[in-house]
């Protein structure tokens, strides 16, 4: 087979290409090292982590701040009504008629309800017709015994004739008066037939429909009024923990919470406070021998019909002050049965956990009184972006109700007093 041939031209210039591309090879890898090395420059100036790697995580931090706190004490409580009346029968009888409306408003001395008056106006009209045969029998013994006292006198009758007519007469006033005193019974009880409000409130349901007996001798309640435009509120607190804040107050350890101290807070089932506060009316001076208690009612105003007797609330009381103690969001307090902790961030950004004693709750905050100093920063939120234990993190001002912050925040921690 016979060979190719090439011109000797065109053989010189591919072994000349062949030769550059050779001496280029080296130069081109080393081009490509200096641009990879300027990136990675590039990159950790625009704000890339050592190495490459990413920025500090942004987290929300509390700085800590002494001040005086006020100890509210939650306790359970029970409403009830300012004023309460049992409407019942005061005589025997059929009840005729129901004269209000159930559930309403009603005045002192308004009818409610009418028992069958017809007896009693008979017994009111017999004892007047007592009275008047009473009264005709004394007018005619007084008359006798006028005529009969010149003549005893004149020797005219015997002594014990005029003292006889004498005593007739007596006799006939006492019967005018006692005619007169059943007079007034007869009145009482017809009057007492039409059932009328002893105090203003609201009523309820009727107990007793018409037709119904009601007994006087078993006093049948017809219906109930109630008082509510102001409630009472009756709670109980340990007598251990009375014990233990008047303890406290004598050594000087807390303060008296000076005049909010007679004001409570009420709040409802579904966790909200009611609008008005109440007032501490007396603690009870004796503890109940069966529960260890110790009562205490406070007065609420209820314009608005919210709170109604016998409904279960929670009562808020302000007791006493600590002079000096640091507040947290209670987020910030990891609660477990070794006890309570926080994350500080150190003066070199890095978090280290912190353990702190919780006294009480206020609010949504704890109240911390040891294992914490004025001017530390406490991470409140963005715990879930700190992957690396003891890396460092960059703290920025937690506002409450806000987001977490974004990652390349970056502000300074301002003081925070929640």
């Amino acid at each position: 087979m016979k060979k190719e041939q090439h011109p000797p031209g065109r053989e010189a210039a591919t072994l000349s290409r062949s030769a550059r591309a050779l001496y280029l090879l080296p130069l081109a890898i080393s081009v490509a090292a200096v641009l990879a090395g300027c990136g990675a420059k590039d990159g950790a100036a625009a704000g890339g982590g050592p190495g490459g790697g990413m920025p500090p995580p942004a987290v929300g931090v509390v700085t800590t701040v002494l001040q005086p706190v006020t100890l509210q004490t939650e306790l359970p409580g029970r409403v009830e009504a300012f004023r309460t009346a049992q409407v019942r029968a005061r005589v025997n009888g059929i009840v005729q008629k129901r004269l209000f409306v159930e559930g309403s408003e009603v005045k002192a001395g308004q009818p409610l309800f009418q028992i069958d008056p017809a007896p009693y106006q008979a017994a009111l009209d017999s004892a007047k017709a007592t009275l008047a045969k009473a009264q005709a029998n004394l007018a005619q013994a007084s008359a006798l015994a006028e005529r009969n006292k010149p003549l005893v006198e004149a020797k005219a009758i015997s002594q014990q004739e005029f003292l006889v007519a004498e005593a007739a007469a007596k006799q006939a006033e006492a019967d005018v008066a006692a005619a007169k005193s059943a007079i007034t019974n007869a009145k009482l009880n017809l009057d007492y037939a039409a059932v009328t409000a002893p105090i203003s409130g609201r009523i309820g349901r009727a107990l007793v429909t018409e037709g119904a007996l009601a007994s006087a001798a078993e006093a049948t309640q017809l219906a109930l009024i109630q008082q509510t435009s102001t409630v009472y509120v009756n709670f109980t607190q340990s007598a251990t923990e009375v014990q233990q804040l008047r303890r406290a107050l004598a050594s000087g350890k807390l303060q008296s919470a000076g005049a909010n101290a007679a004001l409570v807070r009420i709040v409802l089932d579904d966790g909200s406070e009611y609008e008005k506060p109440g007032r501490l009316l007396f603690t009870d001076l004796s503890v109940d021998a069966t529960s260890g208690q110790v009562t205490l009612r406070a007065e609420v105003p209820n314009e608005k019909l919210a709170l109604m007797p016998g409904q279960y609330v929670r009562v808020r009381l302000n007791q006493v002050q600590l002079p000096s103690a640091i507040v947290l969001p209670q987020q910030a307090v990891t609660r477990a049965a070794s006890g309570d902790t926080v994350l500080v961030v150190g003066a070199d950004k890095k978090p280290a956990p912190r353990v702190v004693k919780i006294d009480t709750a206020k609010g949504n905050q704890w109240v911390v009184t040891d294992g914490l100093k004025p001017g530390e920063q406490v991470i409140v939120d963005g715990f879930q972006k700190m992957f690396v234990p003891g890396a460092p993190v960059n703290p920025v001002p937690w506002t409450p109700g806000a987001s977490a912050p974004a990652a390349g925040a970056s502000a300074p921690a301002s003081a925070a007093s929640h």
